[in-house]
């Protein structure tokens, strides 16, 4: 399964309908605008024109199906095909008009008569879009698939930015591993040449062996060790790494899920650098910081 991102757009229309090799303008053009964005929660915003309201739950009840999580908006827009952009009247309703006119008139013998501009506006206005549910609705879905789509399209990007980054984390842990080794006999060096520093420098020195020195010095890098380990860190870090390729792998949507995860990882990389007695282990642990920060935008 594809991971989704929150950000998509998708757009259908149904301006021309094609019959056979000729493509002709459909008698109620009808245009359908979805965009996404992040969000914590699903919130949908559906702006219709004011005679299509009707369709506002259909509209809804797409959108809950295919989307979880993010702001979305739909924009639905009819336009009435006519010569120059204008809805020409039908028969009916210039029939039906007149006759309301005369009704009028013959109570309000002084009431102006009807001018073209409001026989256009009374038309429109009339114009029943709400006849055209279905294929609203049909319209609709083609834009929600595109969104979908574009969604999918931008998640397969993420995907790749998020294994990049895993990979840069995975590479450091790495190179941190050996270095606690070499960084804990460094420090029994140390301990071991400044305890014969200590001995020559003192009465003492004489009453000293240098096997009592040397375990004493032993003795202090072990504590060293101990308190600089990161070996745990480390475990759980490339524990956390195993389960970000699993979660990919899975796909869905994710983002919660991915975003407590790097939470986590971002800690391991924290303590790593606190524990740093190094200046190679402090280098890696900002790099770490550094890509694991970079993986939480791209989560976020």
């Amino acid at each position: 399964m594809s991971v989704y991102s929150m950000t998509g757009y998708g757009s259908a229309t149904n301006r021309a309908a094609v019959s056979g090799d000729e493509v002709t303008p459909a008698p109620l053009a009808l245009t359908v605008d979805v965009r996404s964005v992040n969000g914590r929660f699903l919130d949908l915003t559906i702006k219709l024109p004011d005679e299509a309201r009707a369709l506002e739950s259909g509209l809804r009840d797409l959108l809950t199906s295919r989307v979880k999580r993010g702001k979305v908006e739909m924009r639905v827009a009819f336009q009435r095909e006519g010569e120059g952009g204008i809805t020409a009247p039908s028969p009916e309703q210039l029939m039906q008009l007149a006759r309301l006119e005369d009704s009028v008139r013959a109570y309000f013998g002084k009431a102006a008569p009807l001018s073209v501009h409001d026989v256009l506006l009374l038309t429109r206005q009339s114009t029943p879009v709400a006849r055209q549910d279905d294929e609203a609705l049909r319209v609709a879905k083609l834009a929600i698939d595109a969104m979908v789509e574009s969604r999918r399209r931008e998640g397969d990007k993420l995907v790749t930015a998020l294994r990049a980054g895993a990979d840069r984390v995975r590479a450091l842990a790495l190179q941190a591993q050996p270095l606690v080794a070499s960084v804990v006999q460094r420090q029994q060096q140390r301990f071991l040449e400044r305890w014969q520093d200590a001995l020559k420098l003192t009465n003492a020195g004489a009453e000293v062996s240098t096997t009592a020195a040397a375990e004493r010095a032993l003795g202090e890098a072990a504590t060293y060790a101990l308190r600089i380990d990161v070996a745990e860190e480390l475990t759980r870090l490339n524990a956390h790494l195993d389960e970000l390729d699993a979660l990919l792998k899975k796909g869905g949507e994710l983002g919660k899920r991915l975003d407590f995860l790097i939470q986590e990882m971002h800690r391991e990389a924290n303590t790593l650098g606190a524990k740093s007695q190094a200046l190679e282990l402090s280098t890696i642990s900002m790099d770490m910081r550094v890509a694991i920060e970079q993986m939480r935008e791209q989560v976020q």
